[in-house]
């Protein structure tokens, strides 16, 4: 039986890299063999592929809805298109490039790449054609290094107990944990589980760099529900006070910073005698909010095209960072 997250990971492929729409039977074939062409397996079909529409769009991407066959319009197909996922073409000076390739470096996350190309290789093996360099408008993940990543990822995807040993601080005796977990969330530089604490019968939210040995799931998948209306990064920004929402200001060239473009209060042409790095060039002021570390990364993301003007906690942080990657990458020489 092929897990949700490896079905959502196969249905992400299937329409990034399909080249027209595809209709639900394609669909269906290529990433759902549990579901048998019954009525009940039709049933258990359309929920499950519902709520892997909701999934893919709560993490970004964009589900186009159009028609399979010029002559019939009820012949609904989907896709991802490249150009609502795509950037343009960001040109560098040799130095830039030297440094955003060592950031490069430091966060890309091979565990995407080798779970990205054995979909790739079971989609194909199924008769599915996908078009490989449509793929390469996939984002890089941020890496995590913490052994108890994977398996408490597994866990929130198959809604399975889990064990744990945890303790609050390097002195702190370790005791035994068992949550439901909700979500995993990566804020301040940290990753969380968010979840149900079965023994004191709360919610509760646990670092994972203090989870001591191995995560051990248990019972069957399917073994609860996350309440509805559970806002898991909510949860973590009430532990967590240095995840505070801030505005942010920034310069951003023109044509470049899309994804921050896209949810920004306000966008408007910078004052002409406006010139980051005396780049004459033109530039627009964006404005938006979000988590300080969030938009930290998103701002290193798109290199020298974008500049923060403020608030300063946000241009403190994008700076150390910058010089975390220098250091990092000398003291490997």
């Amino acid at each position: 039986m092929v897990s949700r997250a490896e079905r959502l990971m196969n249905l992400h492929i299937l329409l990034l890299g399909a080249r027209r729409f595809l209709d639900k039977e394609a669909i269906r074939r290529a990433c759902y063999p549990d579901h048998p062409d019954t009525p009940a397996g039709d049933e258990a079909f359309e929920r499950a592929f519902e709520r892997d529409k909701d999934s893919l769009r709560q993490i970004g991407a964009f589900i186009e809805v159009g028609t399979t066959d010029a002559y019939f319009d009820d012949e609904v197909g989907y896709r991802i298109p490249t150009e609502q996922t795509s950037l343009p073409e960001i040109r560098l000076e040799a130095d830039e490039a030297a440094v955003l390739g060592l950031a490069a470096q430091v966060w890309q996350d091979a565990t995407l790449s080798r779970a990205t190309s054995r979909a790739v290789a079971k989609l194909r093996a199924q008769g599915i054609e996908v078009d490989a360099q449509r793929l390469e408008v996939m984002p890089p993940s941020i890496a995590s290094t913490e052994p108890a990543f994977e398996p408490l990822w597994d866990a929130v995807q198959k809604r399975r107990v889990v064990t744990f040993d945890y303790h609050r601080g390097a002195a702190a005796v370790a005791s035994r944990r068992r949550i439901r977990p909700w979500g995993l969330v990566r804020t301040s530089g940290r990753w969380y589980v968010v979840g149900h604490d079965v023994d004191r019968d709360a919610p509760r939210v646990f670092r994972l760099s203090r989870i001591a040995g191995r995560v051990r799931a248990s019972g069957k998948s399917g073994a609860y529900d996350v309440p509805a209306g559970t806002d898991v990064r909510a949860i973590v920004r009430a532990f967590d006070p240095e995840a505070a929402r801030v505005r942010a200001e920034l310069l951003v060239r023109r044509g470049a910073g899309l994804t921050l473009r896209r949810r920004a209060e306000s966008d408007r042409p910078a004052p002409a005698d406006v010139a980051p790095g005396g780049d004459p060039g033109p530039w627009d002021e964006v404005v938006l909010e979000g988590g300080v570390e969030q938009l930290a990364g998103e701002v290193l993301s798109h290199g020298p095209d974008v500049v923060v003007v403020g608030p300063e906690v946000l241009r403190s942080v994008v700076v150390d960072r910058l010089r975390a990657v220098v250091e990092t990458q000398g003291a490997s020489r």
